[in-house]
């Protein structure tokens, strides 16, 4: 049994969380339509460093998209605190010496510890790490990244599946109509020139001299010019081309979009040559049908 084709859409969200020496983290990933690769990352303070390694794995696990990452850090655990001893000591020193100053004047009470940490600038946060410690967790945080990054490339890939799905049936019936469109009266070459010439021997009998080979000459001129064979040949092998494209494991959205380009430019050309109203309908649900194709394609990386 055939493995399924791994076609890859540019949308898509993926998130993934954990802790890491008592910092939790959460990556978002989303991932919207574009003509390139194109990456915002946004990253707390001190994390820095993430930036490039990121974008290098995201550069070897997308090929097309706007693509925007955000990372985000909350402490789950209190920050250490420390005294700062020599304000401590420089505060204990001055109260000593307005005591002194003030003895006898007014009663005074020792300093209560309580009191003491109390001011501001004694308790301290603690915000610098060891290297060891911001070196285990950017490793944990990169881990996490390549976590979000797999499961944004599995959502790509699960929602490619769906326009492979639908993309399948829709150039089905793009081969149906053009097989419609050969198949009509005015497509066949015998009937075409029997019309032709019906035309032709009425604008005969309006202009009686008109010499045989000059009517000869127009026949032929606009046989050419209403023979939609040529048009409907390329037309098959370009539907046939994108079904052999939609089978490919790779990016393949530049060239179904580049091809439905040219099933426009041919399906125009085939309703501007046509003259009969079986075929002018056909053709303008033939571009209809390219068109609804191509809006499914602009989705695919």
């Amino acid at each position: 049994m055939r493995a399924a084709v791994a076609v890859a859409s540019m949308t898509g969200f993926a998130r993934a969380e954990g802790e890491a020496d008592g910092v939790g983290w959460v990556w978002e990933l989303r991932s919207v339509n574009g003509r390139a690769l194109e990456v915002r990352l946004r990253l707390p303070p001190g994390c820095e460093a993430l930036e490039a390694p990121a974008r290098a794995a995201l550069a070897g696990s997308c090929r097309r998209g706007n693509i925007s990452a955000t990372l985000t850090l909350s402490r789950v655990a209190p920050p250490a605190i420390r005294i700062n001893r020599a304000m401590l000591a420089q505060i204990v020193g001055l109260l000593g010496d307005l005591s002194g100053e003030l003895a006898g004047r007014i009663e005074t009470a020792p300093p209560r510890l309580d009191g003491l940490v109390g001011l501001r600038g004694i308790i301290e946060t603690v915000e610098d790490e060891p290297d060891a410690v911001v070196l285990r967790r950017h490793a944990a945080l990169l881990d996490g990244w390549s976590i979000a990054l797999d499961r944004l490339v599995a959502a790509r890939r699960e929602e490619g599946a769906r326009l492979h799905a639908l993309l399948a049936a829709q150039r089905a019936e793009l081969a149906a109509l053009v097989r419609a469109a050969a198949g009509s009266a005015a497509a066949q070459p015998a009937a075409l020139r029997a019309r032709l010439q019906a035309q032709l021997a009425e604008l005969a009998d309006l202009a009686p001299g008109m010499q045989e080979d000059r009517v000869a000459q127009e026949l032929a001129l606009l046989v050419t010019r209403a023979d939609v064979r040529e048009e409907l040949d390329r037309l098959g092998a370009h539907i046939a081309q994108a079904g052999e494209i939609l089978e490919r494991d790779d990016a393949i959205g530049r060239q179904l979009d580049f091809l439905c380009q040219e099933l426009n430019r041919e399906a125009n050309t085939l309703c501007s040559k046509s003259a009969d109203i079986e075929l002018t309908r056909i053709g303008l649900a033939l571009k209809a049908a390219i068109e609804q194709f191509r809006e499914q394609v602009q989705n695919l990386e």
